[in-house]
Formats: C-alpha cells, structure tokens, sequence
C-alpha cells in the first residue's frame, strides 16, 4: 500500500450538458465529456482537465485508462519532466501535467506564472464561437452575439461563401476568424479564401484536411490561415511555415501546459503568430491556457461560455473578457 507521505493519484470521467447544441464539419454534440486528473500530497490538490478528440484516435475511457496507469509512477515522485517521455502528448497527458503543476504552485505558495518565470496573465478578450448551420440559422445566431468584439465561425464546405455573408450582415462591426475543420478541398480552397476575404475575414483555420494541405503553399493566400489539426506539438512546426501563417495551440494536443510554453516561444522564432484554442470544456480546462494569452494574436477560451453551467469557482467572464483563475480554481 502506497505511504500517505507519498503523493496519490486518481482520475474520473464528467460530463457537461451544453447550452443548445455545439456544430462542426465533424458532427454535433450536446455534451463535453472530460477527463479530470487530481494529484493529493500533504493535504494539497492538484487538478487538471482534459478532452479526449476522437478525431485523434481519444475516448474518455481510453483516457481514463491511460492515467490510471500512472497512478504508481506518480506515487514513486514523478515529476512534471519525466512526464513529457513518460506519456505521448494528448489528453492524458495534459490532464496530469496540468494537475502537476497546480500542485506544484499550491506546494510552494505561489502563483504558475511565478514559479515558471513567466508573465502574470491578465483579463483578454476571446473569441466566442458561432456553430455551423444554415445561413439563417448562423445569422440568427450571429445577432445574438454581435456584441462580441471576436467572433469565431465554424464552416464546413457546400454553402460555405453563403453562411460567411450572412454572418458578416448580422455582425458588422465584429473581428471575424472562421474554422473550416479541414472541410475544404484544393479545388475550392481559392473560392472560399475568396469569399472570407470578401467578407473581411481576419483568419481562417485548418481549411484543408491535415497532411493533405500543401495547396496552401501553391496560392496566394489573401488572409492569414491558421494551422490547427495540421500541428500538435514542437516536432510539427518546421514543416508548416510554408503553408501557414499562425498556430492554434491546444493543450490537449500538446500534452499540457509544459509543452505549449515551450512551442509557443518555438512558434514564434519561427514567425508564426499564436491562436491559444480550446475544447468544449470547463473553466479547469481553460485556466492554464491563459498562460500562453499574453503571446497570442488570438485568444479562443470561450469554452465555459457554452456550457449550460461552468464547474463552482470557474473563471470570471464580463462579456467576451475573460480574466485570470484564481487559485482556488488553479495555479
């Protein structure tokens, strides 16, 4: 039996009913099922929260699976460096790293940002996404939220210049950017680049499928295009400077927050400017991601917006202003 002097671990599957119903090229869904990992050691807590993405091959239980079998290294001290070899980025491992290094913070008595040398973040704006249906209905939808400085379109092909113009009537003073989900092919990719930059689009994201995106470096390119199922962590970010001009980066891709301070600072050696995204997830999921803000062009954390409800103590949103966690919550 595992010593009360040494940490224990244990993780859980929650569910979160959403607001309505939440559409991409991919499908529908009204739940955000995540993954939630805690560390205990000395009557401390450490949490993080995940999303499993089966279009990377996640489940929850899989997930799940997978930190519990790290309940005996985390016992035998694992640390936040052996973690980055211990597990492959994804999901899990960004649950654990997260709930590490809260930990980690609550053990010392500081604040994240303290004890890694970085900037304190501050209240942002972020976008707030608008779901992929019929012209009308992302109109309707569109009005609702044309107070949002940052709106956030997600498209999917057939119809697609039509959904951005009505988009674009029912919000005219908004910041658009526009997430295709690889629902865009090589033949229409010059029409539909078109018609966002018609529209005054600023960004779009992920247009073509990944490893099927070298078009991108074959035209001219009107607006900035943003990778995002095209790049994950570190190791995937040479490969992309011909085709794309910004980065969304993911915790749940990267592995946790360890990995994506390390590519955003790599990203932009490289000239990439930053989104920081997100899953459909809680006010946990988001809170460590607001570390990469002060470094984004892009800010998407819009998550607990469109939930039906945000877990107690979640982080504080005054319109499209989202503001830094506070500890109780994590970090």
């Amino acid at each position: 039996m595992t010593s009360s002097k040494f940490p224990t671990f244990d993780a859980r599957i929650e569910r979160w009913p959403i607001a309505g119903h939440f559409t991409i090229s991919r499908g529908a869904k009204t739940e955000a099922v995540t993954v939630v990992a805690e560390v205990r050691h000395d009557g401390r807590i450490g949490r993080g929260e995940c999303v499993p993405y089966p279009r990377y091959g996640e489940t929850p239980e899989q997930t799940l699976a997978a930190l519990t079998s790290m309940q005996e290294r985390v016992a035998q001290g694992l640390d936040r460096q052996a973690l980055q070899a211990a597990m492959q980025a994804g999901a899990a491992r960004n649950a654990l790293d997260c709930a590490l290094l809260d930990l980690e913070a609550k053990t010392a008595g500081q604040r994240v940002w303290n004890l890694l040398g970085r900037a304190a973040p501050r209240a942002c704006t972020t976008a707030y996404t608008i779901s992929l249906g019929t012209p009308e209905a992302m109109a309707a939808a569109t009005a609702s939220a044309a107070h949002r400085p940052l709106l956030k379109i997600k498209l999917g092909g057939d119809g697609d210049g039509a959904r951005i113009a009505a988009v674009r009537r029912a919000a005219p003073e908004s910041e658009l950017i526009v997430d295709a989900n690889e629902a865009w092919t090589s033949d229409t990719l010059a029409q539909r680049l078109a018609e966002c930059a018609e529209a005054g689009v600023t960004l779009v994201e992920q247009p073509l499928p990944a490893g099927q995106d070298e078009a991108l470096a074959r035209i001219r390119r009107p607006l900035a295009v943003c990778a995002d199922e095209s790049v994950h962590d570190r190791s995937s970010l040479q490969g992309l400077r011909e085709r794309y001009d910004a980065v969304n980066i993911k915790l749940d891709k990267t592995g946790g927050l360890t990995e994506a301070l390390a590519m955003a600072d790599a990203a932009q050696a490289l000239g990439f400017e930053i989104m920081v995204g997100c899953m459909v997830a809680t006010s946990l999921a988001m809170a460590p991601a607001m570390l990469l803000a002060h470094a984004a062009r892009f800010v998407d954390l819009d998550g607990p917006l469109l939930l039906a409800r945000d877990r107690d103590g979640g982080l504080r949103y005054d319109g499209s202003l989202v503001y830094p966690p506070d500890a109780v919550l994590w970090g």
